[in-house]
């Protein structure tokens, strides 16, 4: 009996060390996972769940271990367990949707997303359930962005290329051959540093290529922004200034923007600017075009979400002005960062909070005539994936650049691709009224290839402006139509064209088509013999024409040409018939037609017989009369 007892109590105490053993497992786990360093406290997780201890809790932590390792194929294998626990949150739903988005499993990926929202959760106003053809749409889009080759990744994480003057300075953890290695908690590589090459390099990038100066230090450094004449640096770096790392009141290191100056080669000078903390992360450096506005990314209190992007005045003596969020159309209630600004002054982002192929995706933004931003715009493939795609970068001759992704293929963890772009050609024109030169809205547009098939087809805006996007090398009709116009056409050609032009114009010309009915009222007067005063059956007709001038047609031109019959001499009837213009021309312009709408007012005697009463024929008066007349051309309606 003692003996039984020994044994019970041996087990129990066993059973009791066992637990023991497994409860400060998974205080370790949590405390790793709590640093951030999520590939050790993996580890862990594993082995509580191999132990079956707290299962459910530890399944959840693995699965976030692998979300915040940007790893969605571990990550979906084990929210797919964590959403059939009981009483789960309603979070991991959504968890597992985008986990299932990043391994490209669209579809499923909405499932859960609805399972979410019909529990009672709120997806981002600008997630990418709210468009299902948005998936279709995007790898449906004609490829602007072609991916070329870069020889200077490692088997790390490389990202953040940004070329100025022949170089080409991006971020890495590539430090390798050195001989103490510090490591980053998250992910278990070196910290980051700040690399430049030459562009176009062929050789291997080691740790002989770090940017000379004080900008890298003992934790992250990078990516950095550089000004055009090479001489100041903006570049992340963790909050480490003077040999000191300093903590917010977490416990944690965030992120800084410094400045730096180049002076005989070397980066030095490092400062501090104001718009730092100590409590949040300020990162991610970008300069418009010209040099007078810093564009960053921060966690910082009154966001809309996890991170925005802000923008801050640079003044002319480098002191900077109050940060601004630049607005809910770019930032959402999940992260945004890494803003870019291109010589056009389009801003690039990237964000996992926008309808996306992934996890973070790379957006363009789309601006109206006052410079405001209205819409942002997916880049599409290949510059993004169903991984993360960020840092993306435009050289100044808008046409090549850089961004990076984890996405499968690679060498590393993150890697650097280069890109060239065909930008998106398009005919644009204004089509006007041949008479008044104003624009003609709602004009029907009709857009052929060289073989006559109607390819587009579209309608003037009330500035009476279209513009419809063309492919390259290829020859091209364009045709407006209008009720009350004769139609009007272009040909035109995209072959052959340099690669930066984005624009052919076409502009288009409607003249009215006449209206036979109203000109019919254009009616011949006629004049008694050797008279040229206005008799009142040609009154009433010269009123028709005023009226037909200030009312139907208001813009319309017409020239007068007057004459006589054969009777008399040659010279006596070439001065009859100018007497008859003037006399014509005179009573219009009292009736209140401008003068410049009659261009000319001339007689022609009896040159311009209608008949064949030419002197010493026998002709009756009635004929004679159909000769001594005045009659009207319409000069722009011809």
């Amino acid at each position: 009996m003692k003996t039984k007892n020994y044994i019970l109590v041996c087990i129990a105490l066993m059973l009791s060390f066992s637990a023991l053993s497994q409860q400060g497992k998974q205080k370790r786990a949590d405390t790793l996972f709590n640093k951030f360093s999520f590939v050790k406290a993996a580890k862990v997780y594993r082995e509580l769940i191999q132990n079956n201890y707290n299962k459910d809790y530890a399944t959840r932590q693995l699965a976030d271990c692998y979300a915040f390792l940007r790893d969605p194929r571990n990550a979906s294998r084990f929210y797919k367990n964590v959403v059939k626990q009981k009483n789960v949150p309603i979070e991991y739903y959504y968890k597992y949707a985008q986990s299932l988005r990043g391994m490209k499993k669209y579809d499923d990926s909405q499932v859960w997303l609805q399972r979410f929202k019909d529990s009672g959760g709120v997806v981002n106003s600008n997630d990418f359930s709210k468009d299902v053809n948005f998936i279709t749409s995007v790898f449906g889009a004609k490829q602007q962005y072609f991916l070329d080759r870069i020889r200077f990744n490692s088997k790390f994480s490389d990202f953040g290329a940004f070329e100025r003057n022949g170089k080409v300075y991006f971020a890495s953890t590539r430090d390798e051959g050195v001989s103490i290695k510090r490591l980053y908690g998250w992910n278990e590589q070196p910290f980051l540093d700040i690399y430049v090459a030459d562009v176009g390099t062929k050789k291997n990038v080691d740790h002989t290529a770090k940017v000379k100066g004080d900008v890298n230090s003992i934790y992250h450094d990078g990516p950095v922004t550089i000004t055009k004449n090479g001489h100041t640096m903006y570049f992340s770096r963790n909050n480490f200034t003077e040999d000191i790392e300093k903590k917010d009141k977490k416990g944690l290191t965030n992120m800084k923007i410094y400045r730096a100056t180049l002076q005989d080669s070397i980066w030095t000078n490092i400062e501090d600017l104001s718009i730092n903390s100590d409590d949040f992360s300020t990162q991610h450096a970008a300069l418009n075009v010209d040099e007078t506005k810093l564009y960053f990314s921060s966690d910082r209190p009154g966001g809309y979400g996890g991170s925005d992007i802000y923008v801050v005045d640079i003044n002319i003596d480098g002191t900077l002005g109050e940060p601004q969020n630049i607005g809910n159309v770019v930032n959402t209630e999940s992260s945004e960062g890494f803003p870019f600004i291109n010589n056009e002054g389009v801003l690039f982002f990237s964000s996992d909070g926008h309808p996306g192929l992934g996890l973070y995706d790379i957006f363009g933004t789309i601006k109206d005539e006052d410079g405001g931003i209205v819409d942002v715009i997916n880049l599409g493939v290949p510059v993004n994936s169903n991984k993360d795609d960020f840092s993306f970068t435009m050289n100044e001759n808008g046409i090549t650049g850089y961004f990076a992704s984890n996405r499968k293929g690679g060498r590393g963890d993150d890697d650097i691709y280069a890109y060239h772009r065909k930008p998106v050609l398009h005919v644009e024109g204004v089509v006007t009224d041949a008479i008044n030169t104003n624009p003609v809205p709602n004009s029907i547009i009709k857009l052929y290839d060289d073989k006559g098939n109607q390819i587009a087809y579209m309608k003037t805006d009330e500035n009476g402006y279209y513009q419809i996007n063309i492919d390259r090398n290829q020859d091209y009709k364009i045709v407006a139509n209008q009720d009350k116009y004769i139609d009007d056409y272009r040909e035109f050609t995209s072959k052959n064209i340099q690669t930066e032009l984005t624009t052919i114009t076409a502009n288009l010309l409607l003249n009215p088509t006449p209206n036979v009915i109203k000109l019919a009222e254009l009616n011949t007067i006629y004049f008694d013999f050797n008279q040229y005063n206005i008799r009142k059956d040609a009154a009433l007709e010269l009123d028709k024409i005023v009226s037909l001038m200030q009312n139907d047609y208001p813009d319309m031109v017409i020239r007068i040409e007057s004459h006589t019959d054969s009777r008399g001499n040659l010279t006596y009837n070439d001065k009859l018939s100018i007497d008859r213009a003037n006399s014509t021309y005179e009573y219009l312009i009292s009736k209140g037609i401008a003068p410049e709408r009659i261009t000319e007012h001339q007689g022609f005697g009896e040159r311009r017989l209608t008949n064949g009463c030419e002197d010493g024929e026998d002709c009756e008066e009635k004929d004679h009369q159909l000769n001594r007349r005045t009659q009207f051309i319409v000069v722009k309606m011809e």
